[in-house]
């Protein structure tokens, strides 16, 4: 499994986007299934031109089980917070955090994401890095 980011999934909702085919070529390359959070759609959906678009799109996605949404239990808003409060110098993100609070509860070790800057710092409770991707 493979967390995704709001960046790619708004790049390829967009073919001007500058890192649309970068983010294609990415999907072809990395194994199936993609892992995000309610937090990073929302996000996403903000920044995109076409939200309604978008959505159906990630509603096609989520039924070809290409892309999962998982849910985040009330307990974790603690680790989130304290993880947001932990990053608060370079303004850590409440979908970035909940990808790092799957990261850390499902094991995940990759992240497809365009922020490089702030996944290069992140780490989880246990100072693990997660690779990024696309490279």
């Amino acid at each position: 499994m493979i967390l995704i980011d709001a960046g790619p999934l708004v790049a390829l909702a967009n073919p001007e986007d500058q890192y649309h085919e970068q983010c294609v070529n990415g999907l072809r390359e990395l194994p199936l299934p993609y892992v995000s959070t309610w937090a990073v759609l929302a996000e996403a959906a903000w920044l995109v031109v076409r939200p309604v678009e978008f959505i159906r799109s990630v509603a096609n996605s989520c039924a070809d089980s290409s892309l999962q949404i998982r849910d985040l239990e009330p307990a974790s808003l603690d680790w989130i917070a304290a993880f947001m409060n932990r990053y608060r110098n370079i303004g850590a993100q409440l979908a970035d955090a909940t990808l790092m609070y799957l990261a850390e509860r499902e094991g995940i070790d990759t992240v497809f994401t365009l922020d490089r800057r702030d996944f290069s710092i992140y780490r989880t409770s246990k100072n693990r890095a997660l690779k990024i991707v696309p490279e």
